[in-house]
């Protein structure tokens, strides 16, 4: 017998990725490595993360991983994104110990978003 590697949640967030696109004029992290791609984007006002969404390359835990980041930073501040680690997420999905890396993407991603947020917030107003 065939153990199902994808946990309840895994399949549940590949199968529904209410975050999957393009948030048009927010801010945008990327980030490619190990064949992989993710980006973020976000949507801020007052501090706040209003919109996240996200578009990723990679395997089933990869784009669940994109969708579980989006879920739980979503209404969240901005100033959150520096606290994000992959530990939380990778519990919550059972993603493999060999997966670790290709989940590391997700957060080299999210401190990419988290300048680009800085860089538009820090641009001097003409």
């Amino acid at each position: 017998m065939i153990e199902d590697p994808y946990n309840a949640v895994v399949r549940d967030n590949f199968a529904h990725p209410g975050h999957a696109g393009d948030v048009p004029g927010g801010a945008v992290g990327y980030f490619e490595d190990q064949g992989m791609r993710i980006r973020l984007s976000a949507g801020v006002a007052g501090g706040v993360l209003q919109r996240l969404r996200f578009r990723a390359w990679g395997c089933p835990h990869v784009l669940a991983a994109c969708e579980e980041f989006c879920r739980q930073y979503e209404g969240r501040p901005a100033t959150d994104l520096e606290e994000f680690e992959t530990a939380r997420i990778m519990e919550d999905l059972a993603v493999p110990v060999e997966k670790t890396g290709r989940i590391l993407v997700l957060e080299d991603t999210v401190r990419s978003l988290g300048q680009a947020i800085l860089d538009l917030t820090d641009t001097p107003q003409e």
